[in-house]
């Protein structure tokens, strides 16, 4: 049995995706996307090793145990090149965690010419006239190329020190004079590179589990500037101490979605240690923090959210509130709920002394299969 590692690719930025959601991110029943390419492909055959690029090492690490995650780079051939430092078979299969439904039958082909050449890769034939700049070309010449690509690891190594820019393997490897087999693609194997590609796999569609968060933040008075709440000023000179703007409810709520989305808390992504974030606009952060999530797989269900404070009254800001919270987070205004109460003179909230702001946030995983 050959030595071979796998390496999944999976830190790319989804630009040319163009629906908000890291398409390595989107859920196939329970799993994200990323995960579910890289199960199937490790299923055929042990492995010497599995290693999977990433652009938040962390926090893919809480989906599995089963492979080495590493940081990626700002290109796949950077990507690779880090991962290629991890390996020490003979043999290194790369492919994309965008071609998720890679057969066994493919899979096998591959295997099967391992000895034929230093690259072995699966490419399909062009069966439409083809054009460049208006002009037609052979098409029986033209080849489309796929992943995964099983290719000799010192080879590739060597490949991809040249400072040319490599969109796969087999080309890297044949520029320095590497033999290069190809076998016979599969359409199942396509590449997820625009929306409009996923209508074209039959891909599970995500569950319709809801993930909860809950926030909580207290802030107290005594520095004369505005006192904001969701964004809206709600007394003119009782403002709050705070290395921001003190907006504590935005910090609840941020913290409420950061939570049901298990990317951690507001202090891990906005340190108050950091002089940038000083008399920072917490709304923008709190905006910041949805378009994240959103970018992980996840969309807002609800948001309820209690404001506990003897004063200012709050009576007639709830609604301008509800809907500021709205416009920032881009949602239905009845996705948001805002409430308010008073501790009944109890405490130091009943002194007068400060306010808190206790936050629930309800996601769902982004519904792909409706777009």
């Amino acid at each position: 049995m050959a030595d071979i590692s796998l390496i999944m690719l999976a830190a790319g930025d989804s630009t040319r995706f163009n629906l908000g959601v890291k398409k390595q991110f989107l859920r196939l029943g329970n799993e994200p996307l990323w995960l579910y390419a890289t199960k199937n492909l490790s299923s055929f055959y042990p492995f010497k090793k599995v290693i999977v690029t990433s652009s938040n090492v962390s926090y893919m690490k809480k989906f599995t145990k089963n492979y080495e995650i590493i940081a990626g780079a700002n290109s796949r051939m950077q990507s690779l090149k880090k991962a290629l430092k991890k390996v020490e078979s003979e043999f290194v299969m790369v492919s994309d965690v965008a071609r998720v439904l890679v057969s066994k039958n493919l899979f096998d082909k591959l295997i099967e010419n391992i000895h034929n050449a230093d690259c072995i890769t699966p490419a399909l034939k062009v069966a439409d006239t083809t054009l460049f700049e208006h002009k037609s070309l052979k098409r029986e010449k033209i080849k489309l190329i796929q992943t995964p690509q099983l290719s000799r690891t010192n080879l590739l190594k060597k490949a991809l020190e040249s400072k040319k820019e490599f969109t796969d393997d087999s080309t890297a490897i044949a520029s320095i004079g590497g033999k290069i087999w190809y076998v016979e693609g599969e359409e199942n194997a396509r590449k997820i590179t625009f929306k409009e590609d996923l209508k074209k796999l039959n891909l599970p569609p995500p569950s319709s589990e809801i993930f909860s968060g809950n926030g909580f933040d207290v802030h107290e008075f005594g520095q004369k500037r505005p006192l904001l709440l969701g964004g809206i000023k709600v007394h003119s000179s009782m403002g709050v101490k705070a290395h921001s703007d003190g907006d504590v409810l935005a910090h609840s709520l941020t913290d409420a979605l950061l939570g049901a989305a298990s990317l951690g808390d507001i202090g891990e992504h906005f340190p108050d240690s950091d002089i940038k974030y000083k008399n920072a606009d917490s709304m923008q952060l709190l905006k910041e923090v949805y378009l994240k999530i959103k970018k992980y797989g996840f969309e807002l269900v609800n948001a309820d959210i209690s404001i506990i404070a003897q004063t200012p009254k709050l009576k007639e800001f709830k609604e301008k509130i509800t809907q500021n919270i709205a416009k920032i987070l881009d949602v239905d205004e009845f996705r948001i709920n805002v409430k308010a109460t008073t501790t009944e003179n109890l405490g130091f909230i009943g002194r007068k002394e400060g306010l808190a702001v206790f936050s629930t946030a309800n996601l769902k995983y982004f519904d792909w299969t409706k777009i």
